[in-house]
Protein backbone atom coordinates (compact mmCIF):
# COMPACT_ATOMS: atom_id res chain seq x y z
CA UNK A 1 0.00 0.00 0.00
CA UNK A 2 1.39 3.39 -0.96
CA UNK A 3 0.79 6.37 1.32
CA UNK A 4 0.07 9.75 -0.22
CA UNK A 5 2.23 12.76 0.52
CA UNK A 6 0.86 16.34 0.60
CA UNK A 7 -1.22 17.07 -2.53
CA UNK A 8 -0.55 13.67 -4.10
CA UNK A 9 -3.93 12.31 -2.98
CA UNK A 10 -5.89 14.88 -4.93
CA UNK A 11 -3.75 14.39 -8.04
CA UNK A 12 -4.21 10.61 -7.99
CA UNK A 13 -7.96 10.78 -7.42
CA UNK A 14 -8.31 13.25 -10.29
CA UNK A 15 -6.07 11.31 -12.71
CA UNK A 16 -7.51 9.38 -15.63
CA UNK A 17 -6.35 6.09 -14.12
CA UNK A 18 -8.45 4.01 -11.77
CA UNK A 19 -7.51 4.67 -8.13
CA UNK A 20 -8.33 2.55 -5.11
CA UNK A 21 -7.78 4.73 -2.04
CA UNK A 22 -7.96 3.42 1.52
CA UNK A 23 -9.03 6.28 3.80
CA UNK A 24 -8.16 5.65 7.44
CA UNK A 25 -7.21 7.11 10.77
CA UNK A 26 -4.26 5.83 12.81
CA UNK A 27 -6.48 5.93 15.92
CA UNK A 28 -9.18 3.67 14.43
CA UNK A 29 -9.11 0.01 15.46
CA UNK A 30 -11.45 -1.01 12.64
CA UNK A 31 -9.08 0.69 10.20
CA UNK A 32 -6.25 -1.56 11.36
CA UNK A 33 -8.39 -4.63 10.62
CA UNK A 34 -9.40 -3.19 7.25
CA UNK A 35 -5.72 -2.59 6.39
CA UNK A 36 -4.97 -6.27 7.07
CA UNK A 37 -7.79 -7.28 4.71
CA UNK A 38 -6.49 -4.97 1.98
CA UNK A 39 -2.94 -6.26 2.47
CA UNK A 40 -4.29 -9.78 1.98
CA UNK A 41 -5.91 -8.67 -1.28
CA UNK A 42 -2.66 -7.11 -2.46
CA UNK A 43 -0.92 -10.44 -1.76
CA UNK A 44 -3.68 -12.23 -3.69
CA UNK A 45 -3.30 -9.91 -6.69
CA UNK A 46 0.50 -10.09 -6.21
CA UNK A 47 0.95 -6.31 -6.46
CA UNK A 48 0.27 -3.06 -4.69
CA UNK A 49 -3.15 -1.91 -5.83
CA UNK A 50 -4.15 0.44 -3.01
CA UNK A 51 -3.12 3.92 -2.01
CA UNK A 52 -3.73 5.09 1.52
CA UNK A 53 -4.79 8.45 2.85
CA UNK A 54 -4.78 9.50 6.49
CA UNK A 55 -8.13 11.23 6.98
CA UNK A 56 -6.69 13.50 9.68
CA UNK A 57 -4.17 14.96 7.25
CA UNK A 58 -6.66 15.58 4.43
CA UNK A 59 -9.80 17.23 5.90
CA UNK A 60 -10.35 19.14 2.64
CA UNK A 61 -10.59 15.91 0.64
CA UNK A 62 -12.80 14.34 3.29
CA UNK A 63 -15.23 17.21 2.80
CA UNK A 64 -14.90 17.44 -0.99
CA UNK A 65 -15.61 13.74 -1.51
CA UNK A 66 -18.19 13.56 1.31
CA UNK A 67 -16.45 10.75 3.17
CA UNK A 68 -18.65 10.09 6.19
CA UNK A 69 -16.47 7.75 8.23
CA UNK A 70 -13.37 5.62 8.26
CA UNK A 71 -12.40 3.10 7.15
CA UNK A 72 -13.48 3.86 3.61
CA UNK A 73 -12.28 2.53 0.29
CA UNK A 74 -12.71 5.06 -2.50
CA UNK A 75 -12.83 3.93 -6.09
CA UNK A 76 -12.08 6.97 -8.24
CA UNK A 77 -11.33 7.92 -11.82
CA UNK A 78 -11.10 11.38 -13.40
CA UNK A 79 -11.95 13.00 -10.08
CA UNK A 80 -15.24 11.14 -9.92
CA UNK A 81 -15.92 8.78 -7.04
CA UNK A 82 -17.32 5.64 -8.64
CA UNK A 83 -17.91 3.87 -5.34
CA UNK A 84 -17.35 4.26 -1.60
CA UNK A 85 -17.01 1.07 0.40
CA UNK A 86 -17.51 1.48 4.13
CA UNK A 87 -18.31 -2.14 5.01
CA UNK A 88 -15.14 -4.22 5.25
CA UNK A 89 -17.08 -7.42 5.93
CA UNK A 90 -14.49 -9.97 4.80
CA UNK A 91 -11.68 -10.51 2.32
CA UNK A 92 -13.96 -12.45 -0.11
CA UNK A 93 -16.57 -9.66 0.10
CA UNK A 94 -13.97 -6.99 -0.70
CA UNK A 95 -12.49 -9.10 -3.49
CA UNK A 96 -15.89 -9.40 -5.11
CA UNK A 97 -16.44 -5.63 -4.83
CA UNK A 98 -13.09 -4.57 -6.33
CA UNK A 99 -12.01 -7.30 -8.76
CA UNK A 100 -13.56 -5.59 -11.78
CA UNK A 101 -11.95 -2.26 -10.86
CA UNK A 102 -8.55 -3.96 -10.58
CA UNK A 103 -9.07 -5.54 -14.01
CA UNK A 104 -9.97 -2.13 -15.47
CA UNK A 105 -6.88 -0.63 -13.89
CA UNK A 106 -4.71 -3.41 -15.33
CA UNK A 107 -6.14 -3.02 -18.82
CA UNK A 108 -5.58 0.72 -18.99
CA UNK A 109 -3.32 1.48 -22.00
CA UNK A 110 0.06 2.75 -20.90
CA UNK A 111 -0.42 1.67 -17.30
CA UNK A 112 3.05 1.07 -15.95
CA UNK A 113 2.24 0.30 -12.31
Amino acid sequence: MQEFANNEASLKIESDQMSLVFVHSPFCGTCHLARKMLSTLEALFDKGIFYEMNASLHPDLMERYKIKSVPCLLVAKNGEILEKIYAFQSVPYLHERIVNYVKQKDNYPGNDE
